[in-house]
């Protein structure tokens, strides 16, 4: 039975990215989900409001992955790649990406057999590329987020003192996301001090 139900879980998770691939996930679905999440909650129909409720947060976020930024692209791409236990691994593959992001772009802009690592001043990026991604627009995007998160966390933080279980879960919830933004915190310092 749980084997089945992961099986499926994958198969739906599968039919979401191809759909998102393809452009077919959008507000309109968003909103679909939604109003049948909303006569789910009426209905008090547990199992449908907890499925409904990962649908929709699942389907929200492949939106948001296909209209975020590059820099926010990677951004999301670096926190993934946490396992949860190694942060020292993390960060060296974090620089090791970012070397690559960043950097790398510029290689066609030099002769054949030059190592670009033993490069000692900043190379400008062809005007023409789409993909490039300069450090400046990442450094700059993910300082605004951390602004805004720093803002909204001061907010939250307000009226937390109590034992019941909703504060418990909740000062749990802010814990977690304490953790996030100190490893985004993590990120854009390592951006900020790059070395190549």
């Amino acid at each position: 039975m749980v084997s089945s139900l992961i099986r499926a879980a994958e198969e739906v998770e599968e039919e979401i990215e191809k759909a998102a691939e393809k452009g077919e996930l959008n507000e309109l679905v968003l909103m679909v989900i939604w109003n049948r999440l909303d006569l789910a909650r009426r209905d008090e129909e547990k199992d449908a409001i907890r499925s409904l409720d990962l649908l929709y947060r699942r389907v929200e976020t492949e939106i948001l992955k296909r209209e975020a930024t590059p820099a926010m692209r990677l951004l999301n791409n670096l926190l993934n790649m946490h396992d949860g236990f190694d942060d020292e691994g993390w960060m060296k593959e974090c620089k090791k990406r970012m070397v690559d992001t960043f950097l790398r772009p510029f290689s066609i802009l030099v002769p054949a057999g030059f190592d670009i690592d033993k490069v000692c001043w900043p190379l400008r990026p062809p005007l023409e590329a789409d993909d490039t991604h300069l450090r400046v627009d990442f450094v700059r995007e993910v300082n605004a987020l951390l602004q805004d998160v720093w803002y909204q966390q001061t907010e939250a933080q307000h009226g937390q003192d109590s034992f019941d279980p909703e504060s418990v879960a909740s000062r749990l919830k802010q814990q977690e996301k304490q953790r996030a933004i100190r490893q985004v915190e993590s990120l854009l310092d390592l951006a900020l001090n790059l070395k190549w």
